[in-house]
Order: structure tokens, then C-alpha cells, then sequence
């Protein structure tokens, strides 16, 4: 669902995140393959260069889940009382609509990934026009061969890309662009009507 930046706002600013400061953005579980203790690495190597930065972390939290208990207090400890860093997750009243949000407003969406597979949310980032910067693992590459996201490798490459697109807003919204248009050409639903149309087609010798 599109939300008006205004709506957006309101309730970004809800959770205590300054609308008027620039932000990054994970969404993801805490766990060792999404790298969140690496996300706030990255996020501290860029508020050498961009001072007004602020890291949210968002992640879904189950109640089976022990582990993710732990990566998520482990994730509280690295971020070390920063006030410019934010953790929420289901438990914390962030659902949907409020990851949208946080989504249609940040100035970058990290996906720093060790492993992955075709990662949802870096395609709802891009949808949203959000200039992506992610790790070159799994399906992720394919999810921004058509522009839109930065791929890297290392800490150092990610906070470069960061504060490249934090610094350079002409750039930042080309990228935005991109990835919006390369989502709109291979994964909305008439591109997949299209492929069964022609799947159909081919079968039937039409």
C-alpha cells in the first residue's frame, strides 16, 4: 500500500526517529546471516562523514525462537545505549504498516546479508524508490541487476555506498528510479500473468 510521505512521517516520528534527520534503514530477522552487529559497524563508519545519521534496525520476533532472543540481545548490547540507534520488532508495536513506513522514508535500506535468498524486502525497498546497498550473496544480485541497489562485499564498501548516496541526492534518486522501474518490468503480477499466458500458449502450439 503507498503511503503519502506526510503519513509516512507521522509515523516514523511516532517511534521517537527524527523525520528531519537522515536515517538508515534494516529490515530483517536478528540472526548471524543477516548481520545486524555488521549494519551498526557500517552505520557508526558513516556518522564519521554524515554526523546527523541514525540507524533503525526492524526484525520479526518469535516466540519459538530462542536464538533470535539472544542475536536480538546481542544486537542491544553492540549498539551500546546509542541513542541514534533503533531497534523494533512485532513485540515493540511495529507491524506492517509501520515497516512501510519506515521503508517509504529511509534514506538508505541496507540488506547486509551473509546468506540469502531472494530477499522480499530488498524488492520492497526498490519498489519504493528506496536507493538499496547489499550484500552480493544469494538472489540479491539478480533482485538489483536492473539498478537501483549498490552491492558490497566488506564493511568499508558498504559505508562508502551509504554516505555516496546520502551526499549526493541527484544520485540517490537516479537509483531510486532505477529500482523502482527494473520491479515494475520483472516482478509484479502482469509480468507473471504474461509469462503464464505465454507458458499456456506454447503449450497449446498457438
Amino acid at each position: 500500500m503507498a503511503l503519502s510521505s506526510e503519513d509516512a512521517s507521522y509515523i516514523v516520528g511516532q517511534f521517537g526517529v527524527d523525520v528531519e534527520r537522515p536515517f538508515l534503514l534494516q529490515v530483517s530477522r536478528f540472526d548471524p546471516w543477516k548481520d545486524p552487529l555488521g549494519v551498526i559497524d557500517v552505520y557508526r563508519s558513516v556518522k564519521e562523514e554524515v554526523p546527523g545519521i541514525q540507524l533503525v534496525l526492524i526484525g520479526s520476533m518469535a516466540h519459538d525462537d530462542p536464538e533470535g532472543w539472544d542475536y536480538w540481545q546481542k544486537t542491544v548490547n553492540y549498539a551500546d545505549g546509542d541513542p541514534d540507534i533503533f531497534l523494533f520488532s512485532n513485540l515493540t508495536n511495529v507491524g506492517s504498516i509501520e515497516v512501510n513506513a519506515f521503508q517509504s522514508r529511509a534514506d538508505v535500506v541496507i540488506q547486509k546479508s551473509i546468506r540469502e535468498g531472494f530477499g522480499l524486502v530488498v524488492t520492497e525497498a526498490l519498489w519504493k524508490a528506496r536507493p538499496l546497498v547489499a550484500g552480493r550473496v544469494g538472489g540479491i544480485p539478480m533482485q538489483v541487476d536492473g539498478g537501483g541497489g549498490i552491492l558490497i562485499d566488506t564493511i568499508p564498501e558498504a559505508a562508502a555506498a551509504c554516505t555516496k548516496i546520502l551526499q549526493d541526492p541527484d544520485f540517490a534518486r537516479q537509483m531510486g528510479r532505477q529500482g523502482k522501474e527494473h520491479v515494475r518490468e520483472h516482478y509484479l503480477t502482469p509480468r507473471l500473468l504474461r509469462d503464464d499466458l505465454l507458458l499456456f500458449a506454447k503449450l497449446l502450439g498457438v
